[in-house]
């Protein structure tokens, strides 16, 4: 097989490095002027450590929001650890960032969304479906990232 330049994938970590830059700088200053995230993430990945009666509440996805109260924001590679308060509960928690579905900061209208990633099986399937601009039908699911337009968040 041919050798290709995977730009999904590339876009895909170029984003998770994007996040993982301003997180950790939340983590170091605090939160500046307006900003706040809403983070939607995979609660079934395996990685993903939140409390029972989280996991239960959310079996499939959950979305936090990091504005007012947060603590122990902790920033690495892989992913983010922070408590946030759930009901005056403070609920530790750990999001890997394979596990992001969507990072919005509302207050400049900027949004990214990741698309769910297939299983490798899959390879084979992308190969037939080649790459088409034009084709938008629903049964050809994205696999890698996707920038969401910004036009979604306007008010």
């Amino acid at each position: 097989m041919a050798r290709t330049i995977d730009y999904g994938n590339l876009m895909h970590n170029a984003m998770r490095g994007l996040i993982q830059s301003v997180l950790t700088d939340v983590s170091l200053h605090g939160l500046p002027g307006n900003h706040h995230f809403f983070i939607t993430f995979d609660t079934t990945h395996p990685d993903v450590i939140i409390a029972d009666w989280l996991r239960a509440r959310y079996p499939t996805e959950m979305t936090i929001v990091i504005q007012n109260w947060f603590e122990n924001l902790d920033v690495t590679d892989t992913g983010f650890s922070i408590t946030l308060n759930f009901g005056n509960n403070p609920e530790p928690m750990v999001v890997p960032f394979d596990a992001l579905r969507t990072f919005v900061d509302p207050s400049v209208e900027f949004g990214l969304r990741f698309e769910s990633q297939e299983d490798d099986d899959d390879e084979e399937d992308d190969e037939e479906e080649g790459l088409d601009e034009d084709d938008d039908t629903p049964e050809k699911p994205h696999r890698d990232a996707d920038v969401v337009s910004l036009d979604k968040f306007r008010k």
